[in-house]
C-alpha cells in the first residue's frame, strides 16, 4: 500500500481515511481503541475527527471524539505514527462556531487539550463561516502554523465560488492555504463535489478527502428496504437513499463485488479511491469485521469495466 500526498502539502497519507465520528456514539471508548489499533497495525497513518463529534448523541456535549483519540494517542504513544485531522466551525454552543481568528484560538486550544498532543497535522474549517472574511480565517491559521500549532489547513463543506475565493487570498497575500477539501462525495451523492468544485480542486492540486463515502452505510448494501432501517441509528441519514436510483446504484456494486469476490462497500470505497481527484476517502468503522472490509477495499483494483458500469449506474 502506497501513501499519497496531501494536495501539495508535506503530508503523506493513507488510501483511506479512518473517520472518528463514531467515537462517543456507535463506538464505545473500548471498541474505539481496538479500532484505532488495528487501523495503525493495518498500515494506515490517516485518521480524521472534529470538536464538535459527536455532539448529537443525547448526552453528549462535544469534544467526545478528540477525548477518546487523545487518551488513545497518550497511552499508545505513536503521536509521531499517525497523521491526525480535526476540524473547528461547527456549532459547539455557547456561541462557539464560525471561522473568526479569535474563535479559532480559543478552539484550537481546546482541540490539543481533548488531544493530548501539542500540533494538529491538518486542521480544517470545518464549514464556510461568511461572516467572516477568508483572508481574516487565513490570518488566523498563519499565526497557528507560525506557532507551531498546526502543519496544515484543510476545508469542509464549502462551495466552488468560496473555496476559489479562499485559494485566491491565499496566493495574492501570501496565507497559508486550504490543501485539502472535505466535501460530501459518494456513488449516490455525486453532484455535491463534481463538476466545478471537483475541477477547482485538480486545477489547484488540492487534496480531496471525501465524507460520507458509503452514504452512512448504504452503500454496503445492508439497507434494502424500509424494514432494514427499523431500530438502527443511521436510518434518519439513510432513508433518502432507498430509491430506485439507489437501488441501480447497488445492483452495479453487487454485480462488481461478485466479479471480484469482494463486499459492495469495498467496491465503492475502490471507485473512490480509483478517481483521479480523490486522495483519500474517509470511512468509518464500529466493529473489527467491519473495520477488516475497510483494510482490504485499498487493495482492490477495478478495471476500466468495473468502473464504467459504476458510472453508468450512479449518474
Amino acid at each position: 500500500m502506497q501513501n499519497r500526498q496531501l494536495g501539495t502539502s508535506s503530508l503523506e497519507v493513507s488510501p483511506i481515511c479512518f473517520g472518528c465520528n463514531v467515537f462517543g456514539w456507535t463506538a464505545d471508548e473500548e471498541m474505539s481503541f481496538r479500532l484505532l489499533d488495528g487501523w495503525l497495525d493495518a498500515g494506515f497513518n490517516f485518521y480524521d475527527t472534529a470538536d464538535v463529534y459527536s455532539r448529537w448523541h443525547d448526552g453528549n456535549n462535544g469534544g467526545e471524539s478528540e477525548t477518546i483519540m487523545g487518551k488513545w494517542l497518550q497511552s499508545r504513544g505513536c503521536r509521531d505514527k499517525i497523521v491526525l485531522a480535526t476540524k473547528f466551525g461547527m456549532d459547539m454552543g455557547e456561541g462557539k462556531v464560525g471561522l473568526s481568528p479569535d474563535y479559532m484560538m480559543r478552539a484550537v486550544e481546546d482541540s490539543l487539550k481533548r488531544l493530548k498532543t501539542d500540533y494538529i497535522d491538518l486542521y480544517q474549517s470545518h464549514k464556510d463561516d461568511e461572516d467572516t472574511p477568508v483572508d481574516a480565517t487565513l490570518e488566523g491559521y498563519a499565526k497557528l502554523i507560525e506557532q507551531g500549532k498546526v502543519r496544515e489547513i484543510g476545508a469542509s463543506n464549502f462551495s466552488a465560488s468560496r473555496f476559489k475565493e479562499a485559494l485566491d487570498a491565499s496566493k495574492n497575500k501570501g496565507l497559508p492555504r486550504y490543501q485539502s477539501l472535505q466535501p460530501l462525495y459518494s456513488l449516490v451523492e455525486r453532484d455535491t463535489f463534481e463538476g466545478e468544485l471537483e475541477e477547482l480542486c485538480e486545477i489547484e492540486n488540492v487534496g480531496v478527502i471525501g465524507f460520507y463515502s458509503l452514504a452512512s452505510g448504504f452503500l454496503t448494501g445492508k439497507y434494502r428496504s424500509k424494514a432494514d432501517m427499523d431500530g438502527r441509528i443511521r436510518a434518519p441519514r439513510v432513508e433518502k437513499y432507498v430509491t430506485k436510483d439507489g437501488f441501480r446504484v447497488l445492483d452495479a456494486l453487487e454485480k462488481v463485488a461478485q466479479k471480484h469476490d469482494a463486499k459492495m462497500g469495498q467496491v465503492a470505497l475502490a471507485w473512490l479511491i480509483a478517481r483521479a481527484s480523490v486522495t483519500s476517502p474517509i470511512a468509518s468503522a464500529t466493529n473489527m469485521d467491519q473495520l477488516a472490509q475497510l483494510v482490504a477495499a485499498a487493495s482492490l483494483t477495478l478495471d476500466a469495466d468495473d468502473i464504467g458500469k459504476i458510472d453508468e449506474a450512479s449518474k
